[in-house]
């Protein structure tokens, strides 16, 4: 058992107490005790606490058993918000959001590239403050600011160590912005923030482990094991889109041949499609047009990436077996012709039966599953028991 004091007790109860709430709400007060083991003092105290603070509030949604009428307890989703940030490499968007991830505003700044370290921080700064002008009214329930950003995030200390579409490193996002709004700020890889906003809000029910794909201009993973995010031991865990799928396939920006995401990203989709001279000034959007279409040329080429990603999930099926996969960003919306052909890949090529039926899906988020990952990164620290 970790030691501590008795206040970091009474905030592990907490914790316990408020994603119990959070799961199961409505809830009573003795369906708690009985079901973390927790005794009824210790539940009813800290339940206390819980409603002086707004956190959790009082329902009439409870059903008597015979007896009084119990009293049933669920999350005030209103009573704090949140800002999440997708810092994306053409633009960053920025929500405000509720405890129950409801995106209540929104705003957007187009980045002018090229940019440097000062103006994308700036840019960043702008997009947040237009954000919190928005909701000036509740300015004082903002606990704090979730960032996602593609590339290595040092996550420790919230620097952007390489922002490779952008052509930065060394970012001091998480310094920069809490001195400039004197909250706490949390900066994670993009695609791992999706990994947990999918995990909290993707409707998947209960999964011990998750691999969550976001494929786009870039490749990218985040993997939840036991409930929570996996970094590896110098947070970059998840860069599958530098797997190798073929040794003797065409050179990826980072210098290796026949990285996955040469094969499967938006802009590896257009290559393919300029390099069989269908079309001048294709992109991977008006590929997937031409396909839904029926363009049989343009369909087969996103099938071929559907084939190549499913190379690359059956090797990750292989290392880590997650119970469910599932696909986000840009390229994911061309399902209907790359879902069936990673399914079917992974079926003949998984190593056995039960590895074979691994889950595939795409995102049910849709675009707004990164941000939802960004504000998911505070509501980390208010739930989970620590």
């Amino acid at each position: 058992m970790r030691q501590g004091s008795f206040q970091w007790m009474k905030s592990m109860n907490k914790s316990i107490i408020l994603n119990k709430i959070r799961k199961d709400g409505p809830i009573s007060r003795a369906q708690i005790a009985r079901e973390t083991n927790l005794t009824p003092p210790t539940v009813s105290s800290n339940v206390k606490e819980l409603i002086d603070q707004k956190i959790v509030e009082e329902s009439d949604f409870g059903q008597s058993l015979g007896g009084r009428k119990p009293t049933m307890l669920i999350i005030n989703n209103q009573a704090f918000f949140i800002i999440g940030v997708d810092a994306g490499p053409e633009s960053i968007e920025c929500i405000v959001a509720d405890l129950a991830g409801t995106v209540l505003k929104r705003s957007e700044k187009k980045l002018q590239l090229p940019i440097d370290n000062q103006q994308f921080i700036a840019a960043l700064k702008t997009c947040i403050a237009a954000c919190l002008e928005s909701i000036s009214e509740a300015e004082d329930k903002i606990i704090g600011i979730g960032v996602a950003m593609h590339g290595v995030v040092e996550v420790a200390t919230g620097i952007s160590l390489n922002a490779p579409n952008l052509g930065l490193s060394n970012i001091p996002i998480k310094e920069e912005l809490e001195k400039a709004f004197g909250l706490e700020v949390k900066v994670e890889n993009d695609a791992r923030a999706m990994a947990l906003g999918e995990y909290w809000f993707g409707n998947h029910g209960e999964l011990e482990s998750m691999l969550a794909v976001n494929i786009g201009r870039g490749v990218g993973a985040g993997l939840i094991i036991e409930g929570k995010l996996y970094h590896g031991s110098s947070d970059i865990a998840g860069e599958i889109g530098h797997m190798t799928i073929d040794l003797h396939g065409e050179i990826c920006e980072c210098g290796n041949r026949g990285c996955l995401q040469t094969f499967v990203t938006g802009p590896a989709i257009a290559r393919k499609a300029a390099k069989q001279g269908l079309e001048n000034d294709l992109t991977a959007e008006k590929i997937f047009d031409h396909a839904v279409a029926g363009n049989e040329e343009f369909a087969a080429i996103l099938k071929e990436s559907g084939k190549a990603m499913g190379v690359g999930l059956t090797n990750l099926i292989h290392i880590v077996n997650p119970k469910k996969i599932v696909l986000g960003g840009g390229v994911s919306k061309a399902e209907k012709f790359i879902l069936p052909a990673v399914r079917e890949t992974i079926k003949s090529s998984a190593l056995t039966p039960a590895a074979s039926q691994t889950a595939v899906e795409v995102s049910k988020l849709g675009d707004d599953a990164t941000l939802i990952g960004a504000i998911t990164l505070m509501l980390v620290d208010i739930f989970e028991v620590k």
